[in-house]
């Protein structure tokens, strides 16, 4: 048997056992302790020489700072406060809340529901509804179901009313940003 460091044991008489041997590795001597993962020497992704050639890459671009100075970022800022006063936004959030309220509320007071039911009133949680199946394993297979419809009932609203006015809003912003920017790309 080997270890992670490639020293063997003793004991047995399989391959993995004879020095050298190890999917073609040539043999090392005893004293030769070092780490011999393949992951170990590699660079992490995107850092040093990831291209291959052993160039180094391009470094990567500072990040955007909030408190950025200039024009172009005070040009960006009020295109982004434009479109978040217009009557689109404003629709598509109140879209958002008239959905997301209601459901989040009614899921919490069927959860918190559930486990005050289960914690004071064991005996009818316990009574059986057929064979081995009780009312607090149909609440409880009934939490998992709530959970995938709300996930269902939410994707479907978000598709049908907020997701086409959504992306509208979103080229808009791209424009009015493009356009701070004086046109560029």
């Amino acid at each position: 048997m080997q270890s992670s460091n490639d020293r063997f044991h003793a004991g047995g008489d399989g391959p993995g056992n004879v020095p050298g041997t190890d999917e073609g590795q040539d043999p090392e001597p005893e004293d030769d302790i070092r780490y011999r993962d393949p992951w170990y020497d590699a660079l992490a992704s995107g850092w040093g020489d990831g291209n291959g050639t052993g160039a180094p890459t391009a470094p990567v671009p500072a990040a955007r700072r909030e408190g950025q100075t200039g024009p172009e970022a005070g040009a960006a800022a009020e295109a982004y406060l434009e479109v978040q006063r217009s009557a689109a936004f404003q629709e598509v959030r109140s879209r958002y809340r008239r959905f997301v309220m209601p459901a989040v509320a009614l899921f919490l007071v069927w959860y918190v529901s559930y486990v005050v039911t289960a914690t004071t009133a064991p005996g009818f949680m316990a009574r059986p509804v057929a064979g081995a199946v009780n009312v607090g394993m149909l609440a409880g297979l009934g939490q998992f179901l709530s959970t995938f419809l709300l996930a269902w009932a939410y994707a479907r609203h978000a598709r049908l009313r907020r997701d086409r006015a959504a992306l509208e809003l979103r080229w808009d912003t791209q424009e009015l940003t493009r356009g701070a920017r004086g046109g560029a790309s």
